[in-house]
């Protein structure tokens, strides 16, 4: 809560974008700031009910918004540590871009094996 002037450390930018200086990298879609996976997982932490949607923004990790892999192995992961607030459309997002991207390399069958895992069983 300090003014631009008073800060005296730089925010917790992804590792992309580390060398790029103290600035701010606005989402396009919600107006957050980008912060790394690590800063997620602190707040996480610190607040169970932390949002987990900016958590698992792949440019959280990564500078190509369509590389989902840590982000669905992380959202596995956190799943199995009983966290669950995050929306059946985002986990169902999750699943169907993480398959995508590996029946794009032609990794069809670990395609199949994500989408086991989508929670609509529809």
């Amino acid at each position: 809560n300090t003014s631009e002037s008073e800060k005296y450390a730089c925010c917790p930018l992804p590792p992309y974008l580390e060398d790029s200086g103290c600035v701010i990298e606005e989402d396009d879609n919600a107006g957050r700031p980008l912060r790394d996976v690590c800063f997620h997982l602190l707040k996480l932490y610190s607040d169970r009910s932390y949002e987990l949607d900016q958590l698992l923004d792949p440019r959280s990790v990564t500078s190509d918004p369509l590389d989902f892999r840590l982000s669905w192995h992380l959202w596995e992961v956190l799943r199995a540590l009983n966290y669950s607030h995050l929306s059946q459309q985002s986990w169902g997002v999750l699943n169907t871009s993480y398959a995508a991207q590996l029946e794009s390399e032609g990794l069809w069958e670990w395609a199949v094996f994500v989408m086991l895992h989508e929670p609509d069983t529809q």
